[in-house]
């Protein structure tokens, strides 16, 4: 079956539900856990591939949709590290019908490019068998330029996976002197996670009744609107999609300042960090700029110097008197010489973080030439 739908006329119920949706908001980012294909073949007393099949023909009616309201992403769990511990006859068969798909959109790769499609694989591919891993390795280095829509594909994933393996990747980077210890930070670890180049999903749909993540991009859906709906993937409609939109829409508002409110605290706590590396820096290393409680401070909190003021700081020789923490860290923050030292940090800083982000990417593509020499 194709991946892409033959081009027809929209109905004109549909023509108008669209519109009206596309009135409101619309996600950027959907992400979707597609659960009950089995249940489905046991329901129609079906063979469990022809439930994975249905399910299949349903994602590519799901893309459809999505492409009608323009949303420019989605992300999609097809196969998760657990589904490994299924029969080997049922994960055999789900290997297979994986390369069948891949191959097929290959063959299709003129409609890829006249859609702009990017598709990406997310997951450790190093777990599929050589031929599947050939197979998606082909279409993502096809369609990687392109810009005007993206499919992520997420094989051989789970978050907790995903999460430790950029630990890990931190960590190598380090002991390799690419970065430095005090360079890590929450936004260091979602440029080392598998969506790195993609926007956190603004919605996230789950068939089959089950109100639980499954390990599914646990980071990424932190502040996403949940839909957990009763009915089996395959039996999916356009309108039980378009009832998940509208629920997204209804608590937009609250979404937005959710998201505002982390990416705000993200970047406070981040702030924080650096001021506290720079006041080490100065003083070699005495400076403790926390709380007391052992937990990092806002930098609009205030903090108490003992017998010291900002005026006794000097450039170069350090903190001299000054004993444990600082007060008024917005006034500290102005002075030249602050300011001076924490340009400086963060200009070394992103040098060090863009030749280790230059680095995973090299090794990426080393995978991709190494499974996958050429693409026609």
């Amino acid at each position: 079956m194709s991946w892409f739908k033959e081009e027809r006329k929209t109905s004109f119920i549909r023509t108008f539900c669209n519109n009206v949706i596309k009135a409101g908001q619309i996600p950027k980012h959907v992400a979707i856990i597609m659960d009950g294909n089995r249940r489905f073949a046991k329901k129609v007393k079906c063979e469990r591939s022809k439930g994975h099949e249905k399910g299949f023909e349903k994602l590519t009616e799901v893309l459809e949709w999505c492409f009608d309201l323009g949303i420019p992403e989605v992300t999609v769990y097809a196969f998760s590290i657990e589904n490994f511990k299924r029969s080997k006859e049922e994960v055999d068969g789900l290997m297979e019908l994986a390369t069948q798909k891949f191959d097929r959109l290959m063959e299709e790769k003129e409609m890829i490019m006249k859609h702009g499609v990017c598709v990406r694989a997310l997951g450790d591919l190093t777990m599929l068998p050589e031929e599947l891993q050939r197979s998606v390795a082909r279409v993502v280095k096809y369609s990687q330029n392109n810009t005007k829509a993206t499919l992520n594909v997420c094989l051989a994933y789970t978050s907790r996976h995903e999460i430790s393996n950029a630990v890990k990747l931190m960590a190598e980077g380090v002991e390799l002197g690419l970065l430095k210890a005090s360079d890590i930070s929450e936004s260091l670890l979602e440029k080392c996670l598998y969506t790195s180049h993609s926007p956190h999903p603004d919605m996230l749909i789950r068939t089959s009744g089950e109100v639980r993540f499954s390990d599914f991009l646990l980071w990424q859906c932190s502040y996403s609107s949940l839909s957990f709906l009763k009915v089996l993937w395959p039996e999916f409609s356009v309108w039980d999609f378009y009832g998940a939109i509208l629920s997204f829409q209804w608590n937009y508002k609250a979404f937005k300042e959710a998201t505002e409110s982390c990416r705000i605290k993200q970047t406070q706590a981040e702030l924080d960090w650096e001021l506290q590396c720079v006041l080490d820096e100065m003083a070699g290393g005495s400076v403790s700029v926390s709380n007391g409680n052992g937990h990092m401070p806002n930098t609009r909190s205030a903090f108490e110097q003992n017998g010291a003021t900002t005026e006794e700081i000097p450039l170069t020789n350090g903190y001299h008197g000054l004993q444990t923490s600082i007060h008024n860290v917005e006034e500290l923050i102005t002075k030249p010489c602050i300011q001076q030292r924490l340009k400086t940090y963060r200009e070394l800083k992103q040098s060090r973080i863009d030749k280790f982000i230059a680095y995973l990417e090299n090794r990426q593509v080393e995978y991709l030439e190494r499974i996958c020499p050429k693409v026609m």
